[in-house]
């Protein structure tokens, strides 16, 4: 997400860095740039022009042109802008007393309503509450069904009347049902409509009116840029929203919605879906946003996250494990797994101060966690317990039960002996030395350990006698 705009303000900022002296023009000709790159993203051109011209007001104003460090000034403004333009930001859902809390989800056809409902209900759950999902959508074929799958896959009933075809008494009727059962949240799911589709937004509107939604979300495709900011807006002027559920964010490499939608229709973001699973759904932070939008990654969401997934005590032993440096193979291949919770480990990089710009440094093969998880099961108890007891023979028979070649059980070792003695140094560090440290377990391409399993490709550089022979012809 945001990757083209990361990589534009990141250019800006090193070129202002590189400076031995900013002037004004300097200044003036880098937020022309970050203009571009705020089009080039897809963000709506008044909001675009209205927070370029912020930027520059603040950093004349700040004499950024007279400071010592001007690079690093014009980010903290940038950074406090971006902030400003997408917040302030309350993520909260505030729950009703007595219950049940009612919210209702609006939008487009294909914008992923009847999945975010799913998603929100786990998210609810997870913060002790009982939601209910209730199947509005009588237009879909099929969608009705649909949430009745994904109310089973998350563990939630789901409300429908076998061959209602008015969705408003479908919606009034789930409201008893969920205070005869004890659900206190009810979470109601509508048809996708059109713009244009005037009788589906008076369905809308009526299902509004007879069951007076504590909370309205508008769920938008993150990808379909200012498309999903005119919704929005239309749809603000017809249900009142209390809030935006942007879907699809983490294939949206632009941002434009996200940058827009609160400067244009003054109802913030609430939530992004940044996966397809029923548990990627997270709460939006306007600071955080911002501080991944400028590459600083976002430790505060990753905290978050591994707090939300990791098992603390099994967390607590295996650092008491790298501390004593017993950390083995089977103790690696657990860590894995957990951090797979966490989500794509390229994402989770990101979230990293630091890490983002490293990240175009190497690709990350989803296979290779495979073909790892291969080699370590093609292990005895014993070999997994003490690699370095791993022979030749023993190698050829592992690559042998694990679709492996020797060298790639070879590169797995010995990145796991390298990786446990960097643990064990990791187990007595504070977070800033951690996070420093690691940088260089990035640095050579792999990550914690994992080797590349890829073909190594021959190095460009020039052997000196090739240089020799390439000036003798240009000589001639």
């Amino acid at each position: 997400m945001f990757e083209s705009l990361t990589n534009k303000f990141s250019d800006v900022f090193r070129r202002m860095s590189g400076r031995g002296k900013i002037t004004e023009q300097n200044v003036r000709e880098s937020i022309q740039q970050v203009r571009q790159a705020l089009l080039e993203a897809d963000v709506n051109y008044k909001v675009a022009r209205q927070f370029c011209d912020q930027v520059v007001q603040k950093a004349i104003g700040q004499e950024v042109i007279k400071s010592l460090h001007p690079g690093q000034l014009m980010v903290k403004i940038v950074n406090d802008e971006l902030t400003a333009l997408m917040g302030p930001v309350d993520p909260r859902i505030y729950y009703v007393s007595p219950p049940p809390t009612i919210i209702m989800l609006a939008g487009l056809q294909g914008s992923g309503k009847t999945t975010t409902c799913g998603k929100l209900a786990k998210l609810i759950m997870h913060q002790g509450k009982h939601p209910m999902l209730v199947a509005c959508d009588l237009q879909r074929p099929a969608a009705v069904d649909q949430l009745t799958i994904i109310g089973q896959q998350v563990g939630v009933p789901v409300f429908r009347i076998e061959g209602e075809k008015n969705p408003v008494k479908v919606a009034r009727s789930s409201l008893d049902q969920a205070a005869a059962t004890g659900r206190d949240v009810v979470i109601i799911d509508t048809a996708g409509r059109l713009h244009i589709d005037e009788e589906m937004m008076k369905q809308a509107e009526d299902i509004a009116k007879a069951t007076r939604p504590h909370q309205i979300y508008l769920v938008c495709d993150a990808m379909t840029g200012q498309d999903a900011v005119n919704s929005a807006r239309e749809f603000n002027q017809r249900l009142e929203l209390d809030g935006v559920i942007l879907t699809k964010f983490d294939s949206d490499a632009r941002g434009g919605a996200a940058l827009s939608v609160k400067a244009v229709t003054g109802k913030p973001i609430k939530f992004i879906g940044v996966g397809e699973k029923l548990d990627r759904l997270e709460e939006f932070h306007a600071d955080r946003m911002a501080s991944r939008i400028l590459g600083m990654g976002d430790v505060v969401t990753l905290v978050e996250k591994a707090q939300r997934e990791f098992d603390q005590e099994q967390a607590a032993k295996m650092q008491e494990k790298m501390a004593k440096g017993k950390f083995t193979l089977t103790d690696f291949l657990a860590q894995m797994k957990q951090m797979q919770k966490l989500g794509p480990l390229g994402e989770i990089m990101k979230l990293i101060p630091g890490m983002g710009s490293q990240m175009e440094a190497f690709k990350l093969d989803g296979d290779e966690m495979k073909r790892m998880e291969a080699i370590i099961y093609s292990m005895t108890p014993a070999e997994r317990e003490a690699p370095e007891r791993i022979d030749a023979p023993r190698r050829r028979r592992i690559a042998r039960g694990s679709g492996t070649a020797p060298e790639d059980v070879s590169g797995l070792v010995k990145s796991f002996t390298q990786a446990a003695g960097m643990m064990k140094q990791m187990a007595g560090m504070g977070m800033r030395d951690r996070m420093a440290f690691a940088k260089q377990m990035t640095a050579g391409g792999g990550m914690f350990g994992m080797p590349k399993f890829k073909t190594k490709q021959r190095s460009h550089r020039l052997t000196k006698k090739e240089r020799e022979k390439l000036k003798k012809k240009k000589r001639r």
